[in-house]
């Protein structure tokens, strides 16, 4: 708007001031955008090359996705879960009594009369109970070794026998 004079009013010339810096602005954070795009991508590309390296180096295998039951016992290297704290019941529990416990689970699962998701809810010691045993993903060298080749060895669905960890002893169900 021009006044009387020819010249923009104050207010006006406020206004196409702000259009032109958020036109910068957003022009420049569109860029930035793109930036920040191709960084995550070249990001990505790199650890998917790490991680298939890593992966081919160990005997391969890729990623995998388990969930589990975990019975700890008095040689857990922790002697204390979630659902005992303060590890009374972990710490009189034998080795024993503990692969005891995860055949009569096993037999009830491998039955049909209990789901593995629900055994594991309602007894694993591990925190991962609260997800019914899922471990999420994960790929070789970040699981006990134990516990990783028996996962490798299973077929998606299948439950594995006893596998003796660090942490105790382990039923395992690959799920990916």
């Amino acid at each position: 708007m021009k006044t009387g004079g020819g010249r923009v009013s104050g207010a006006t010339a406020k206004i196409e001031s702000d259009r032109k810096r958020k036109k910068a602005s957003s022009t420049a954070a569109a860029a930035a955008a793109a930036d920040r795009s191709e960084r995550e991508k070249e990001i990505r590309k790199k650890k998917a090359k790490m991680s298939s390296s890593s992966s081919s180096s160990k005997g391969g295998g890729g990623e995998v996705r388990a969930s589990h039951i975990l019975i700890k016992h008095e040689g857990s290297r922790r002697k204390a879960s979630w659902k005992d704290p303060e590890g009374r019941i972990i710490r009189s529990t034998t080795r024993e009594s503990a692969v005891s416990q995860l055949k009569a689970l096993r037999d009830d699962i491998v039955s049909g009369k209990a789901s593995f998701e629900d055994i594991a809810s309602r007894f694993s010691d591990c925190s991962s109970a609260k997800r019914a045993g899922d471990l999420g993903p994960f790929g070789r060298g970040q699981m006990q070794k134990p516990f990783e080749d028996a996962t490798y060895g299973l077929k998606v669905g299948e439950v594995s026998d006893i596998v003796d960890t660090d942490s105790g002893v382990h039923l395992i169900k690959r799920t990916k």
